[in-house]
């Protein structure tokens, strides 16, 4: 589980980790449909999954829609 810090509310996403055959791992967020990030190793992947969530979450902030809340 990843916690995301932002100035509104404080969300936990789950993530998976999925080792890829040709090495590294491929780190998904299932409550955010799209985001998607890879790692060499799996602190590298957590660390690009962090990044990629507040990226996500960004976007939505940006465009003023409603950022998915992660199911309870």
């Amino acid at each position: 589980m990843i916690a995301i810090p932002m100035a509104k509310a404080r969300y936990h996403y789950n993530i998976m980790l999925r080792p890829e055959p040709e090495g590294g791992y491929t780190a998904l967020v299932p409550a955010l449909p799209g985001c998607v990030t890879y790692g060499r190793t799996v602190d590298e992947a957590r660390k690009m999954v962090k990044d990629a969530i507040s990226g996500y979450i960004g976007s939505f902030e940006k465009h003023e829609e409603l950022v998915p809340a992660p199911p309870c």
